[in-house]
């Protein structure tokens, strides 16, 4: 869920993913998710109630601080090591990026400086491989994290509020990186089982860690869950907002060129084609955008959501949480996760 503001360049090869546990295979890899909607909402508000959010410093950037060492990745064998690279985060990361863009600050940076309109297909193989890297990367974890700092540097504009923003100011790139916590726990419920308590604090832990290697102060991170839900809950009702740029990622109309991406003859396939299936893969996308966003961002944003299309993804994600578990790990796991889990295997043996 990567910061998407900057223009492509040579250098920018990241990317992004997301994983779901389900099945009796599942329980190898992290404890059983049985806690239900209303238990988390319930234990939210307490906590909420009772922390405060932790100070800001608005103009600080995240680049001046220079740690003794780098920053470690999550550890293999946690929760984002299971979840990240399973294919069922691709479906979950749009919900992030239009969350992030409806910040006015993000969204005017992706408006003035992204590629994401002339090169969505290439913009997004790179992000997930950004967000892959920040768990699955070992060294390359930290050294990612800086590439992404340098070439945030030079954004910088005036948001559509009239105020001026800077890419690294803390309360936007901050809130970029926030808003994987609350989609992936939201989304797990459909796409895989519900997070106990202790796996959302895990979760949360080892999000805190992928904060730091994007190079994100402690001080400007909320230190638990239980700080996590004013700041976030802060944000949604002072500073979102449906921005252009949010608008257009869930538009059915958005003008997308055919895959560019993939062997010749498939791709001259899909360019022949294109003009039939653009229709419904674009009210595809919108659906699982807004239907796999927390309920409270999709409000404060003013998308519409209806009783039947939550009854909708709820048979989506039944169909899906029994089947992608089924898969052998290289059809369910992406290219980059599936050989840094091959390699933590073969290291244990």
């Amino acid at each position: 869920m990567k910061p998407d503001h900057v223009r492509d360049s040579d250098q920018d090869r990241g990317g992004a993913g997301g994983d779901v546990r389900v099945g009796s295979g599942d329980r190898a890899d992290s404890d059983a998710h049985a806690a239900s909607d209303a238990h988390h909402d319930h234990h939210d508000r307490a906590r909420s109630d009772a922390h405060p959010r932790p100070h800001r410093h608005p103009h600080r950037h995240p680049h001046t601080h220079t740690p003794t060492s780098d920053p470690t990745p999550p550890p293999p064998g946690g929760i984002l090591w299971t979840i990240a690279g399973d294919i069922r985060a691709l479906l979950m990361l749009p919900s992030a990026l239009t969350m992030q863009v409806a910040h006015p600050a993000v969204g005017a940076g992706v408006d003035e400086y992204s590629v994401f309109r002339t090169d969505p297909w290439g913009r997004g193989e790179r992000s997930v491989r950004s967000v892959l890297l920040w768990v699955y990367g070992g060294d390359e974890a930290a050294a990612e994290g800086r590439r992404l700092r340098v070439l945030h540097r030079t954004i910088q504009g005036t948001d559509t509020r009239g105020h001026r923003y800077h890419a690294l100011m803390p309360a936007t790139y901050a809130w970029v990186h926030a808003t994987g916590f609350p989609v992936y726990r939201h989304a797990q419920r459909y796409l895989g089982r519900p997070f106990t308590e202790a796996e959302e604090r895990q979760l949360y832990a080892e999000w805190l860690q992928v904060g730091r290697i994007l190079g994100i102060h402690d001080r400007d991170m909320p230190r638990t869950p239980e700080e996590f839900w004013p700041y976030y809950r802060k944000v949604l009702a002072e500073e979102l907002e449906l921005t252009p740029v949010a608008r257009e990622l869930t538009a059915t109309d958005a003008s997308i060129p055919p895959p560019d991406r993939g062997p010749r003859p498939v791709r001259v396939l899909l360019g022949a084609v294109w003009p039939l299936l653009l229709p419904p893969l674009a009210r595809f996308r919108r659906f699982l955008t807004i239907g796999l966003m927390p309920p409270d961002a999709r409000q404060a944003l003013g998308l519409p959501w209806t009783t039947r299309q939550e009854r909708a993804l709820r048979r989506f994600g039944l169909v899906v949480r029994t089947l992608v578990p089924l898969l052998p790990e290289r059809l369910r796991y992406l290219p980059f996760a599936r050989r840094a889990r091959a390699r933590h295997r073969a290291a244990r043996h």
